[in-house]
């Protein structure tokens, strides 16, 4: 059973939403790794989900990355967004998260977390809001308090990113500098 939609009452006003913790491998990509024969890896990071992750930055908001996986192409795809917070290799999550939390001064009810598969749900249901994107498993769609119309690695980053910031009223001012 789905918790919610994009379109319900989340169980947070969006307002208070401070930080947004994302997993990687299966949100930010769409969780296919392709093994190179010298051993290295590629991924593909949706660049409207880049983009939204600025807006984001550009809202004065923070964002970490949580990855159970370590890899080097999501160290250089943080690089180049500037992402402060990269925690990878992290096989139980909810600690992870609750350390960075920790450090950065932000209490669990005022950020949002994005997973797709089964070790997210503990932060899922620990955090302010839990999201799911469109193709996470069964068990992580059922019990989050959203889940994304796109696909992970297809713009679900984005989506809900602008659903955050239009909810919270800072999209507007966002928007300035590509009006004309």
């Amino acid at each position: 059973m789905n918790r919610g939609t994009m379109d319900e009452k989340p169980k947070v006003d969006l307002r208070a939403i401070e930080m947004l913790v994302l997993d990687v491998d299966g949100v930010l990509t769409d969780g296919r790794i392709i093994t190179h024969a010298d051993g290295s890896e590629s991924k593909c990071f949706h660049v409207l989900d880049g983009h939204g992750i600025r807006l984001w930055q550009r809202a004065g908001l923070k964002v970490a990355w949580l990855s159970g996986r370590h890899s080097l192409a999501t160290i250089r795809r943080a690089e180049e967004l500037q992402v402060p917070y990269v925690l990878q290799d992290c096989h139980d999550k909810l600690p992870a998260l609750q350390k960075l939390l920790e450090e950065a001064g932000v209490p669990a009810q005022k950020v949002a977390y994005v997973g797709d598969d089964l070790m997210d749900l503990p932060v899922i249901r620990y955090v302010g809001l839990g999201v799911a994107v469109a193709n996470a498993v069964d068990e992580v769609r059922a019990r989050a308090d959203h889940v994304t119309a796109r696909r992970g690695g297809e713009g679900a980053v984005r989506e809900i990113i602008e659903h955050i910031l239009k909810g919270a009223g800072r999209w507007q001012s966002l928007m300035e500098r590509y009006e004309v």
